[in-house]
């Protein structure tokens, strides 16, 4: 049996932070997990940057219920679902994801919570578990799945590492340069191409 396991954010659908500084006009939102590999140190900065602008909840909310997948992701997706299981493995929350997962099929997602306070804006953040990408492969894995995963950030880096195969899909020059173990696809054509040719290496001879 076979796995693939994808990231969301910048492989299947825009980042939510880039957009919300695109919304908000506030530049420093757009630092992400393709600048910064220290994912706590990310989010505190985050939260600390709503809560100086007074933003809440709410104001991402709105942001991402205008925001659409990137072209061509359901498509490739579908195709997926149709010859593989497929699992999004992401680090955004469910408070976020609903309106993305709903434009995608509502694929399977394992990601984390938000704490929002009485006013709404955002207090705290509950992982579901530290490194959750690369726990989850190796747990998919002692269930005797071939995994096969794509992504495009540091965050991403050990899953693509505990997977029986691993790609990125566009990643910023420098995150290519550090981790150069890893395939780098420039289109959901040649990432499909990937995933098909390395299903087909790791599937048992008959």
């Amino acid at each position: 049996m076979q796995m693939i396991c994808l990231d969301l954010e910048g492989v299947l659908v825009p980042e939510i932070w880039i957009a919300f500084a695109e919304r908000t006009g506030i530049a420093d939102f757009r630092r992400t997990t393709r600048d910064e590999p220290d994912y706590d140190r990310l989010m505190r900065w985050r939260l600390d940057l709503l809560r100086r602008h007074g933003l809440k909840l709410a104001d991402i909310q709105a942001v991402i219920a205008g925001m659409a997948p990137l072209e061509g992701a359901r498509e490739f997706l579908d195709d997926l679902r149709a010859r593989y299981q497929v699992i999004i493995l992401s680090d955004t929350f469910y408070e976020f994801a609903d309106p993305l997962m709903r434009q995608l099929g509502r694929p399977t997602l394992f990601c984390h919570r938000l704490v929002v306070d009485d006013a709404g804006f955002v207090a705290d953040y509950l992982l579901r578990q530290p490194d959750q990408k690369r726990h989850a492969v190796n747990a998919l894995k002692s269930l005797n799945y071939q995994v096969i995963a794509a992504g495009d950030s540091y965050n991403d880096t050990g899953m693509l590492g505990a997977a029986d195969a691993g790609f990125f899909i566009h990643p910023p020059p420098g995150i290519v340069a550090q981790f150069p173990q890893f395939p780098v696809n420039a289109s959901y054509a040649e990432l499909k191409a990937s995933i098909d040719g390395a299903a087909a290496r790791l599937r048992p001879a008959a």
